[in-house]
């Protein structure tokens, strides 16, 4: 069930003028489209037939279109991505996009405060957050649990059952951005008041990994990074199950899905589900 403004205003149309667009292709196909219920339409099974059979063609003319396009015409996108999802889960994947867009290319920045600088230098960014600004366009791209993970040598000496006096001994590794993940792990294992030895924190994911492989303290960090590392020096601390206050988020201006490149990435990052 989707929203009828939501899709009117993704197109630049008001709600009246789309419900127009909408009858007059009903009228053309010759079949029911769509079921409206007050703000809310919903494909009926043969728009969801029209719909399989028609998408594909809608992406192969737009492939078509851009072909011909001046081969110098290069469009650019200013993309913010922190490392740690840049290396585990997009560059694997933007060989893809290339093939199906040669003419886009992307320019990377890794530099802090990403959110803050969509709109100015950023055309868009990828952030961990717990929920954007209303203001943004923001897609949810996951949802994640936290993981509390170290050496194996350090994992073994801590043992398999949370223990207060063991932990307090130890050195907490934390994003600088996601302080809130070690709340939810000490209250996910029952020591809410845990106070460890030292939390030294990281501006980096990647660097927050290599650190708890060298046994230099916990790491605090999404259940995706541990799995997707495959790192057989790291070693994983008690089976809890603890829901992640963030989640990573493609964020863009509004208006920005309007620009070519935006729109392209936007589509490809939501279909490829990274």
């Amino acid at each position: 069930m989707g929203s009828a403004r939501a899709a009117a205003d993704e197109l630049g149309l008001s709600p009246s003028a789309l419900s127009r667009r909408v009858a007059a292709l009903e009228d053309f196909i010759g079949k029911r489209l769509f079921t409206r219920q007050h703000q809310a339409m919903k494909l009926t099974d043969d728009g969801q037939a029209f719909y399989d059979a028609v998408s594909p063609k809608f992406d192969e003319l737009a492939a078509a279109v851009e072909g011909q396009v001046e081969d110098s015409k290069v469009l650019r996108l200013h993309l913010g991505v922190l490392p740690l999802f840049g290396t585990q889960r997009l560059f694997p994947r933007l060989p893809e996009l290339r093939k199906q867009h040669p003419r886009l290319h992307i320019d990377i920045d890794t530099s802090p405060h990403l959110l803050a600088r969509v709109g100015d230098t950023l055309d868009a960014a990828i952030v961990l957050s717990k929920q954007p600004d209303p203001s943004y366009h923001a897609v949810q791209l996951d949802h994640n649990r936290v993981y509390a993970f170290t050496s194996k040598a350090l994992a073994e000496e801590i043992g398999d059952t949370p223990d207060e006096g063991a932990l307090s001994r130890q050195t907490f590794l934390i994003h600088t951005e996601l302080p809130d993940s070690f709340t939810a792990w000490k209250q996910a294992i029952g020591l809410p008041r845990l106070e460890p030895a030292a939390i030294d924190h990281y501006d980096s994911g990647q660097l927050i990994l290599e650190a708890a492989a060298n046994g230099l303290g916990i790491a605090i960090m999404h259940d995706d990074h541990f799995h997707r590392a495959h790192d057989n020096r790291l070693a994983r601390l008690f089976d809890v199950a603890v829901e992640s206050p963030y989640s990573y988020w493609f964020v863009c201006r509004p208006h920005a899905l309007e620009v070519r490149s935006v729109r392209i990435f936007h589509d490809w990052l939501v279909k490829a589900g990274l």
